[in-house]
């Protein structure tokens, strides 16, 4: 299948080389921070239904140590450090809501989508929340990229929440390189934006107004 223009894009942002594992640097040592990003899901169950209704995306709520454009990295359960001139092009929460957005519109499957701000008019609204972002260092010198969201699928205009969701992903890094784990992390959150994806619509469609 031939990839879109920003499909490959973001591919190129992703295989840009950078430095190893360290404490973030100080603003105006060194380098400047090169910037990284990650893919929105493309490829989803060949039976996800259709949707007959709307739904818009609420930005994600998230601790504050990922919270941040910086690349977090927990070497212990009580600690969290960043990689060293090296950041996502948004803030962990922003780009996943785009992710998110963009994951549902290549599903194909909706009427439209798009953030709790525009001007939809939503039938359903997503609320999330980022709980797990963060590279951590479990044994060995490589780190796993741990994603985790939890949704909650509101109905509108009423705001009742008829169902909530969790999906957590583990994706080992192929080495140290912030490049490495990069990669780790958007297999890792593509795994969670599929599972959140195909049961929204399959939860949304269970739940919408004849």
């Amino acid at each position: 299948m031939k990839l879109p223009a920003r499909a490959i894009a973001r591919r190129a942002v992703l295989a840009a080389a950078a430095s190893g594992l360290a404490a973030c640097s100080l603003p105006g040592a060194g380098d400047p921070p090169r910037l990284f990003t990650l893919s929105p899901k493309s490829t989803f169950a060949p039976d996800l239904p259709t949707a007959r209704w709307q739904l818009a995306i609420e930005a994600p709520v998230a601790p504050g140590g990922i919270d941040t454009a910086r690349i977090a990295v927990q070497r212990s359960p009580l600690s969290l450090e960043y990689f060293a001139r090296a950041q996502w092009t948004d803030t962990a929460p922003r780009m996943v809501q785009t992710l998110l957005l963009e994951s549902f519109e290549n599903t194909g499957k909706l009427v439209a989508v798009g953030r709790e701000s525009s001007s939809l008019r939503p039938d359903f609204l997503l609320k999330v929340d980022l709980r797990e972002f963060q590279a951590e260092m479990r044994g060995g010198n490589a780190p796993v990229a741990h994603v985790r969201l939890s949704v909650r699928l509101v109905r509108l205009p009423e705001r009742t929440v008829v169902a909530s969701f969790s999906h957590d992903a583990v994706e080992p890094s192929a080495g140290p390189e912030i490049e490495k784990v990069v990669m780790a992390f958007d297999e890792a959150l593509g795994a969670v934006l599929k599972r959140v994806a195909e049961w929204t619509l399959r939860t949304g469609n269970a739940n919408a107004r004849s």
